[in-house]
């Protein structure tokens, strides 16, 4: 039976012109390689090679097998080379931070491809806000963090856009205006309101003061969405959320945009101040596949 090393003794044959300086070459016995090229041509059935003046020498359908044995040695060769240059990434963990909507609805399917993808490499998960996730990149405390709104530019990989989308009572008045009118920010924070955080900076009342207006009446503050529906169904008032976290049962709500459309983008963020490790790259180099 014909093995690796057969070949690489046919292409030794071919290069040096000689049996013997070939044997040497591949490590075995000048009877020995007699005895392998006997098999690889008894093995094909076809003459491979010709002793002229003490040269062997390829005859016709020996050029074409080599031809095809050389391209079947460096396909191994590249093989190796890639398996070589991946070996430094199968091991190793990944420190990401990341606030809590993000965490619980983007990252999941894209962190099982990287698990399918480098199962050697463990991901640590860290639920934070949004300033927190910053604070700790900026500390060199995490690998990379979820961050809302990053500057154009940079390594920043991102993940998802959402639009602020206002929730009202069915029965509340401003639910009456219709899908393509919307709402102006300022006639919804003037509103009673519930404001919900999701655990992040970034919010009604942020979006609000940047707007030059002020949430003038909030009757409940909480960190969960899925709280403030409840709320905003018991009539209690308005809120403005992320268009991600919409509950699938919407009886009582109504859904409508803004008039002039809020997006927030979130994307992922290598720690500054030094060049990403190799797993850390690898994620980043998935997120650009």
């Amino acid at each position: 039976m014909m093995n690796l090393m057969h070949w690489r003794l046919l292409v030794a044959i071919a290069d040096s012109g000689n049996i013997t300086r070939a044997a040497e070459q591949v490590g075995m016995t000048q009877s020995g390689a007699s005895q392998a090229l006997a098999l690889v041509e008894d093995t094909l059935g076809v003459q491979l090679f010709t002793r002229e003046n003490r040269q062997t020498l390829p005859t016709a359908i020996g050029f074409q097998v080599l031809e095809q044995a050389r391209l079947m040695l460096a396909a191994l060769q590249a093989i190796r080379e890639t398996a070589d240059q991946a070996r430094p990434i199968q091991r190793g963990s990944i420190r990401l931070a990341s606030f809590p909507m993000v965490l619980a609805t983007f990252l999941p399917p894209l962190l099982r491809r990287f698990n399918q993808l480098y199962p050697g490499i463990q991901v640590l998960a860290l639920e934070v806000s949004d300033d927190e996730v910053e604070a700790l990149l900026a500390a060199g405390l995490t690998d990379v963090g979820v961050v809302l709104n990053p500057p154009a530019g940079g390594q920043a990989r991102l993940l998802g856009l959402d639009s602020w989308v206002a929730v009202l009572p069915v029965g509340h008045a401003l639910a009456r205006r219709s899908h393509e009118q919307g709402l102006a920010l300022a006639e919804l924070v003037a509103q009673p309101f519930v404001l919900a955080t999701g655990g992040c900076s970034v919010n009604a009342r942020s979006l609000a003061l940047d707007a030059g207006l002020v949430l003038a009446d909030v009757r409940v503050e909480v960190r969960e969405w899925n709280s403030a529906f409840t709320l905003v169904r018991e009539q209690v008032g308005v809120s403005l959320v992320p268009q991600s976290t919409l509950p699938d049962n919407r009886q009582g709500l109504r859904i409508l945009p803004l008039s002039v459309p809020i997006d927030r983008r979130f994307a992922l963020v290598p720690a500054p101040g030094r060049p990403p490790s190799l797993a850390v790259q690898a994620l980043l180099d998935m997120l650009d596949g």
